[in-house]
């Protein structure tokens, strides 16, 4: 690699959003805050019900978007608030996970992770983490192949209300 992109691949600092269970990972997360416990702040949370709710469209959208990796975490195996969801999410994504080669996004920007609500200290070790994986790996240039590829749907937004006079 050449010096050049040795020195920006080192300036780099990743964007990464973080998808979370509301009941167990954004409570860890919290937690870590609370008790005032230093981590990466390259982490933006969208706080969800479950992880079993994931769209992971919302994965693609996040890359699209701009950025560099993502982290999906929720409770852990037998602990989630509706009883199955974590492990609903997690099998998604494994079928996900064999569609992401195909948009061209290499398996290494996306984790997934259990995180319970007293684990704060976890939170700030995974963000850390990830946060130096995804570094190493350099910026995520691919978004435009995402956006060609995985929102087909976009020509059908609704045609904008006319205004009605009376």
């Amino acid at each position: 690699m050449s010096q050049h992109k040795e020195t920006i691949k080192h300036d780099f600092e990743p964007n990464i959003v973080a998808f979370v269970c509301n009941w167990c990972t954004y409570t860890g997360a919290d937690l870590a805050g609370t008790s005032r416990l230093k981590y990466e702040p390259n982490v933006r949370i969208i706080r969800l019900p479950c992880t079993g709710r994931i769209d992971y469209n919302l994965l693609l959208k996040a890359f699209e978007s701009g950025a560099d990796g993502v982290l999906v975490s929720g409770c852990h195996p037998n602990d989630c608030h509706y009883n199955l969801g974590n492990f609903h999410a997690r099998r998604r994504f494994t079928v996900f996970r064999q569609l992401l080669d195909f948009v061209g996004i290499d398996i290494r920007r996306i984790q997934f992770a259990w995180v319970s609500a007293a684990e704060g200290a976890k939170w700030a070790q995974l963000v850390t983490q990830v946060t130096n994986e995804v570094r190493e790996l350099g910026p995520f240039t691919n978004y435009k192949r995402i956006s060609e590829l995985s929102f087909p749907y976009k020509e059908l937004e609704p045609e904008p209300l006319e205004e009605v006079t009376a």
